[in-house]
């Protein structure tokens, strides 16, 4: 395992060969803007030989001092967020997240999702800002940046160890993932929900499986989310629905039977997000698009401009989730009908932040009651 270094890093994904990719989201490494300068794989006919090899994933280890992140941003409806991992082997081409591998020298193309970080000493690390002087608590959000149960989670178990200092603090969180593996957890989860302590979202983009395989190929198929849902629910985890990202012309003529198919599983809470396309993103998901649906591409693309003001995207607070003007406010409008027919929303429920006790200071020292 590597430690991390914050530059730019040459990987094995810089010269892939196109079988290589095979079972992966981006098409490319793109460039980063950090990056002084630019890579470019050359075909010299030796590699068509044989097939190549598929693409690893490579983990490096983090040695962040600090787990908990915080953000002040006025359209987020949390304060603190934890990511146990850094990079997304989930592969989602649309995932707003992939520029921010370009912060440790990496591509936010192919790199986001093979060179993953991982935090082994995150939950030491929580321990101790629990029990800090001064902390106030209030709801912790995980899968935030890049979802707590990717498919390292099943060895490293990272997850499931900041699960159970939430559980002993008896500290709110909410979760969102797209993975099934979020049910293995159930034993915990379950004696959170018990206290009002956590509720979760499995995040359900299309039922289609041919879209899904292409747009977020290592992610839990749709299915397997639903019944994810369904699970929880019976074991009495609240697990609600996003249908995030709704896409134009591609994945938002589907968003009434997610919402269906989600209440059918017991979801009772539902949400939704427009297509984010910050920074590098915007290259990667123009080239995905031309190489998997060039026949919709132009049409896709213009939809999205015209939810972004006549750009890929905009940034500012308050309508960089939902996007602006006649197609955004259908969708809005669409979702709204939908939530309100099936009796979802009708009640959000709030987590608990009177049972938090913190942790001793001194990791040694247990506690007398």
């Amino acid at each position: 395992m590597k430690k991390v270094v914050a530059r730019a890093i040459s990987t094995a994904a810089d010269h892939a060969h196109p079988d290589a990719r095979r079972g992966r989201g981006a098409i490319s490494s793109v460039r980063s803007r950090y990056d002084s300068e630019t890579r470019q794989a050359e075909d010299d006919g030796w590699d068509n030989l044989e097939e190549a090899e598929p693409l690893k994933t490579v983990l490096h280890e983090d040695s962040t001092r600090h787990i908990i992140a915080w953000n002040k941003s006025p359209d987020i409806p949390f304060d603190r967020s934890i990511n146990p991992y850094r990079g997304c082997e989930h592969g989602c081409i649309y995932c707003f997240a992939r520029p921010s591998h370009a912060y440790l020298g990496f591509s936010p193309g192919l790199d986001f999702e093979t060179q993953i970080v991982i935090k082994p000493r995150a939950a030491a690390l929580l321990r101790q800002e629990l029990a800090a002087k001064g902390y106030k608590v209030a709801t912790l959000s995980m899968g935030t940046n890049t979802d707590p149960y990717q498919p390292t989670e099943r060895e490293q178990k990272i997850t499931r160890s900041i699960l159970e200092v939430l559980l002993e603090t008896r500290h709110p969180l909410g979760i969102v993932t797209k993975n099934f593996l979020v049910t293995r957890d159930i034993d915990i989860l379950s004696e959170m929900a018990k206290l009002g302590l956590v509720k979760v979202f499995l995040s359900v983009t299309t039922l289609d499986r041919k879209l899904a395989r292409a747009m977020e190929p290592r992610a839990s198929t749709p299915p397997k989310r639903l019944e994810a849902i369904r699970l929880l629910n019976e074991a009495g985890v609240p697990a609600g629905v996003m249908t995030a990202p709704m896409i134009p012309a591609l994945n938002d003529m589907e968003l009434e039977r997610i919402l269906e198919a989600a209440h059918a599983a017991g979801a009772r809470e539902a949400g939704w997000v427009m297509l984010r396309l910050p920074w590098e993103l915007k290259e990667l998901w123009r080239e995905w698009l031309q190489v998997n649906y060039p026949d919709r591409a132009s049409r896709v693309m213009k939809l999205v401009q015209e939810a972004r003001g006549g750009k890929d995207y905009v940034p500012q607070f308050g309508g960089r989730m939902r996007g602006e003007g006649v197609y955004a406010e259908l969708l809005a409008q669409r979702f709204a009908l939908a939530v309100k027919r099936l009796g979802m929303n009708e009640r959000r429920l709030r987590l608990r932040s009177d049972l938090f006790r913190p942790p001793p200071a001194d990791a040694r020292q247990g506690r007398l009651f």
